[in-house]
């Protein structure tokens, strides 16, 4: 080999070694995504909260709904089937899937009877519990289900009736 190959041959492997190093470095910047940009949460209602059909009984008590939807009384509160169903408030939230969301309930809501009377309703816990991990990518939802207990007077205070009122709780994005 003359001399002057042995140049031309050591520019082309310096050439080479370049082009491949800008190659792989062009790769390793390609290979990584972009984080996706934050999104507001979305919340709607799905299911109102109810606590279906009950006697409130001599002394009253409290009627809960938990937050999987088992309803249980304590106190002269009698549960009755009488076609009426109970189950817990449930939400869903839309939003990018790993976003933390903190619930914060409000405060005790009242409920006025249609034939008078009222009860106190006091909101329960969440599943899943707080923080809340967004888990479903949209257009999917994530369902928060929401328990409560109802505080029952005597069958005096709180005739037979249909009762209703308006709780508030808040969705805090992190």
């Amino acid at each position: 080999m003359t001399a002057n190959t042995e140049r031309r041959l050591r520019k082309w492997n310096v050439i080479c070694f370049l082009s491949l190093g800008y190659l792989v470095v062009f790769s390793n910047i390609c290979s990584f995504s972009q984080e996706m940009p934050p999104r507001p949460v979305s919340v709607s209602l799905n299911q109102n909260l109810s606590f279906g059909a009950f006697y409130p009984g001599v002394s009253g008590g409290t009627v809960t709904i938990t937050s999987t939807g088992v309803r249980f009384a304590i106190g002269s509160v009698i549960l009755v089937e009488m076609g009426y169903l109970y189950f817990p408030a449930v939400f869903l939230l839309e939003g990018n899937p790993g976003t933390i969301v903190h619930l914060l309930n409000g405060p005790d809501a009242t409920l006025t009877g249609s034939n008078g009377g009222s009860m106190t309703l006091h909101l329960g816990e969440s599943t899943p519990g707080d923080p809340i991990i967004i888990n479903a990518a949209p257009p999917d939802n994530m369902q928060i289900k929401l328990g409560g207990v109802l505080e029952v007077g005597n069958q005096l205070s709180n005739p037979p009736g249909y009762y209703n009122g308006v709780f508030s709780l808040m969705f805090i994005q992190e």
